[in-house]
């Protein structure tokens, strides 16, 4: 997708640093000897992938290691495992010492951050698989100036997990129902059934949960910003189809979540094990860590479910395009090597592997067998419409701000939704048009 940044930034510095990410590209390996025979190449290529490789998938990583050391025998390849709360902060300190690896995971909304500083280094989109056919909402955080810079590796989505027991009890019908006034209905009548518990809750929205409110934004057409003929990005978070979309969240936390409005979403998992909850809204993994032995409870390994979770208007409520890409520093020595390791990974028989564990893959086709799995249908089907965050330049400032976040709470110690958001959106002027 074409990009119109170089409007909206109106920083000829920031052009040439990201032009020169292209054009100082080595059509050769620095680092590694100029073989015509891939088995007569030698040099060293550093890999960071995140954690959910190494838990869940470290198969798939053997394999295309192997695949790799058999093609390139003289190449050492180097492995590390990052955490995702450490992640950016290593790899910031990293490109700042000359240190960086030469293929980094990134999360897609990441991406732009490393994109515009001209961290990344350009790759040939038709050299990997299924490039025609990839996720719109992942290719589309990899894109600048109609250059690639990064691959797309797999993708997520929000869906709606729940214990279907308590809706059987409650009302008959172990299904979530798939009309929110509907829903609701069965909600009230699980609240009831569970009243004598104060701290439970039949929806569990936590307060400063911004991609669940974003969705609510999204589903009355609102945006957290969009850009303008002018070429600037502005907030538009006190629009009136913003405004509705954060009211009706609000409306649903308020009503529903009996527990501290100020606890973040990343225990809800725990609180659906603990049977305080009978819907959370979150990503399809966090059903099985719902039901995990050391994360969850397994006997209720029959009774959590994941569906399409409802939203308003009689619509499925979008959902945030999560997921994760890969990419090779601008500066590393051995780029073509690190390009080929992600070919590899991201192939048509990778991305199957990931596939046939219910990991929705990096594009349409492969993902289309998902879309009628019990596992996985919920999420698979939510992915070709989700909304993204803004492809704007100062989105990491926001993000690392908290603003969206600092906005919820404000709202839920008693400021009006008119202004918070008003507030959210000067605060998104002065930090969204200027690189983070």
């Amino acid at each position: 997708m074409k990009r119109q940044l170089m409007a909206m930034f109106g920083i000829a510095a920031l052009a040439a640093s990201v032009a020169g990410c292209g054009s100082g590209a080595r059509s050769a390996q620095d680092g590694a000897t100029k073989a015509a025979d891939p088995k007569e190449m030698t040099g060293t290529v550093t890999v960071w992938l995140m954690n959910d490789a190494q838990t869940s998938w470290p198969e798939l990583v053997q394999r295309v290691n192997d695949d790799f050391a058999a093609k390139y025998p003289k190449v050492t390849l180097k492995l590390a495992y990052q955490e995702w709360t450490q992640k950016v902060a290593k790899l910031d300190g990293a490109l700042e010492q000359g240190a960086a690896p030469d293929v980094v995971e990134l999360g897609n909304t990441e991406t732009m951050k490393y994109i515009l500083n001209g961290s990344l280094a350009p790759v040939d989109k038709a050299s990997f698989d299924n490039a025609d056919n990839w996720i719109r909402g992942l290719v589309n955080t990899c894109t600048y100036q109609d250059k690639l810079f990064c691959v797309p590796y797999y993708a997520g989505a929000r869906v709606g997990i729940y214990n279907s027991a308590m809706f059987q009890q409650a009302t008959g019908v172990a299904d979530l129902p798939q009309n929110e006034d509907e829903m609701r209905a069965a909600l009230d009548k699980v609240a009831d059934r569970n009243k004598a518990d104060k701290t439970f809750s039949a929806l569990y929205l936590p307060g400063p949960y911004w991609y669940a409110a974003m969705s609510y934004v999204a589903a009355y057409g609102g945006a957290i910003a969009r850009f303008d003929s002018a070429g600037n990005w502005h907030g538009t978070l006190n629009d009136p189809k913003s405004q509705q979309g954060v009211q009706h969240f609000v409306d649903l936390v308020q009503k529903y979540n009996h527990n501290d409005l100020t606890v973040n979403e990343s225990g809800q998992a725990t609180v659906l094990a603990r049977k305080r909850a009978a819907v959370l809204y979150g990503n399809g993994w966090e059903a099985g860590s719902a039901v995990a032995p050391v994360t969850g409870d397994p006997t209720l390994k029959d009774a959590v479910k994941v569906a399409t979770m409802p939203g308003p208007g009689g619509k499925p409520l979008p959902s945030f395009i999560g997921g994760s890409d890969l990419a090779v520093t601008a500066k590393s020595p051995v780029r073509d090597l690190a390009a080929d390791w992600i070919r590899m990974f991201t192939s048509t028989k990778s991305e199957q592997f990931l596939a046939d564990k219910d990991i929705l893959p990096n594009n349409l086709s492969q993902l289309e067998a998902l879309k009628s799995k019990p596992a996985t249908a919920a999420a698979a089907n939510a992915v070709p419409d989700a909304w993204f965050t803004p492809l704007a330049p100062g989105w990491g400032a926001i993000e690392k701000q908290n603003v969206l976040v600092n906005m919820l709470n404000s709202i839920f110690k008693g400021k009006s939704v008119d202004q918070a958001t008003k507030e959210a959106d000067a605060l998104i002027n002065q930090l969204i048009n200027n690189p983070a």
